[in-house]
């Protein structure tokens, strides 16, 4: 549009100014259907056919002159419809890029977070797997010190028994060798409250290593 006021506004300065017309080695000048010869207008003093041949020739100049400024404005006016259409395409990319960029950079946030939760969860599921590490720890420790005071105990038991039995052997055993001396008739008071005292003594020790068991 603007390019066609340009037109317009030569088309008129073309009319409205004066066409210089060479003929003869003259330089005429042609505004208005009038023609000056060195600034003095001289169409009343020319033939009709010299008017006629001048006139026309100063048309043809003006016509000219119209054509190539249309023709340069056309080209103007295609200029600008492609700086036009170009900026468009460059707008349309840059919000093409920018609708690009922020749709990546609302991926590289969620995949942040993602991942900023993923590495918490696995701090959390690391925190607990340590604790239940320490208390497996803990609870084979204590089971390793019951097994042992299980053993120990036992051992111990075992040694009562052991104890006990060989007191219990040890009594029978007196006994019967009292009885049988009783029984020939081959102990003597003394011997035989000997005896006794060593049988009461037996006795006692097997009713200890009974308590203890």
């Amino acid at each position: 549009m603007k390019y066609y006021i340009i037109l317009l506004f030569l088309a008129f300065s073309l009319t409205s100014f004066a066409q210089k017309v060479e003929k003869k080695g003259k330089t005429y000048e042609v505004k208005n259907e009038k023609i000056f010869l060195n600034g003095e207008d001289i169409t009343e003093i020319l033939t009709i056919e010299e008017r006629t041949t001048i006139l026309k020739e100063a048309a043809i100049i003006t016509e000219k002159s119209k054509v190539k400024i249309e023709n340069t404005v056309v080209q103007k006016e295609e200029e600008l419809k492609k700086v036009k259409e170009r900026a468009e395409l460059e707008k349309a990319k840059a919000k093409e890029e920018a609708e690009m960029a922020k749709m990546q950079k609302e991926k590289a946030q969620e995949e942040a977070e993602k991942a900023a939760k993923t590495k918490k969860r696995q701090e959390k599921e690391a925190k607990k797997l340590e604790k239940e590490r320490k208390k497996a720890e803990k609870a084979a420790k204590k089971a390793e010190k019951e097994r042992k005071r299980a053993e120990k105990a036992l051992k111990k038991q075992e040694k009562l028994k052991s104890k006990y039995k060989k007191a219990q052997e040890k009594l029978s055993k007196t006994q019967k060798k009292y009885q049988k001396l009783k029984k020939k008739g081959k102990l003597s008071p003394v011997d035989e409250e000997k005896w006794l005292e060593k049988i009461e003594k037996l006795s006692e020790n097997v009713e200890k290593a009974k308590e203890r068991l």
